[in-house]
């Protein structure tokens, strides 16, 4: 009995299925929904929202302090004559306006 020198099928098969299922899963690693490039993206997306909720947190805190001074409980005259000038255009009769 000879012996062929045929390729083994089996073995060659078995390599390539590694490979392509090795390279699918690098590539789902880096790529996919759940890779590092989306947890790049993710990142990024939080410091930017971070941001804003904190210009947000800054322009509350300064609007309950406006609403605090021109409550009932507490109230601040010079904020008062301010929004008065600025909204309604009053004048003290005292003054002299330069346009």
């Amino acid at each position: 009995m000879s012996k062929r020198n045929t390729p083994p099928w089996g073995m060659l098969g078995a390599v390539a299925l590694a490979l392509a299922l090795s390279l699918y899963f690098t590539f789902a690693a880096v790529q996919g929904d759940y890779g590092l490039f989306r947890r790049a993206e993710i990142v990024a997306h939080n410091t930017q929202l971070q941001t804003e909720l904190d210009q947000l947190s800054q322009r509350v805190a300064r609007m309950e302090n406006l609403t605090r001074r021109m409550s009932d409980d507490y109230l601040d005259l010079d904020l008062l004559d301010q929004q008065v000038r600025d909204i309604l255009g009053q004048v003290r009769p005292d003054e002299i306006i330069i346009q």
